[in-house]
């Protein structure tokens, strides 16, 4: 399983071995060991997944300690722009954008550690998401930073008349303004 380190100290793609042939295609999303092998200890407790329509952009989100969580995550169905903002404080890429297209076709996967926040943009029709978490989660600790937050300056590749965001997103503070959650 080949694992793609990025500028971002503990943020990896990694692509899975695909095996194709005329039935269809299979391949190893998640092995524990293999995962070990590569350095990521991560124990995974809960999954996620969420559907959404051509334009969404969710995010930035995180939660707060202790209840932090590690994520790996991949898409099932369609295209995505996924996005992590580096929140360690310390960090040679704290307040810094990493950004990859995740699709059902390239099957990438993006394990990111505790101490980014993480988004996405829906780029296809559809797409359903998916996320492995290494901690549960807590409305209570639950934050984020403004998709939209000049200072990070992102290219979600969403046309600004198309773009569909939450209402609970659009409120979501700047980045000059998030607690400083987390030590690099």
């Amino acid at each position: 399983m080949p694992l793609i380190p990025t500028p971002f100290k503990g943020l990896y793609v990694i692509e899975p071995q695909v095996f194709n042939d005329s039935r269809g295609f299979f391949f190893e999303s998640y092995n524990k060991k293999n995962f070990k092998d590569i350095g990521i200890e991560t124990e995974f407790v809960q999954d996620n997944q969420s559907k959404s329509v051509y334009g969404v952009i969710r995010g930035l989100h995180y939660q707060a300690q202790p209840f932090a969580q590690a994520k790996l995550v991949s898409v099932n169905i369609g295209s995505v722009l996924d996005v992590v903002v580096d929140i360690r404080v310390g960090s040679p890429t704290y307040g810094k954008s990493f950004s990859i297209n995740l699709t059902a076709e390239n099957k990438k996967q993006l394990f990111i550690p505790r101490g980014f926040a993480h988004g996405f943009s829906v780029l296809s029709e559809t797409a359903v998401f998916f996320y492995k978490c290494d901690n549960y989660y807590s409305k209570p600790s639950e934050r984020g930073l403004a998709y939209n937050d000049l200072q990070l300056n992102i290219d979600w590749q969403i046309p600004a008349d198309k773009a569909i965001i939450s209402d609970k997103d659009l409120v979501l503070p700047k980045f000059s303004d998030i607690a400083k959650d987390f030590v690099f």
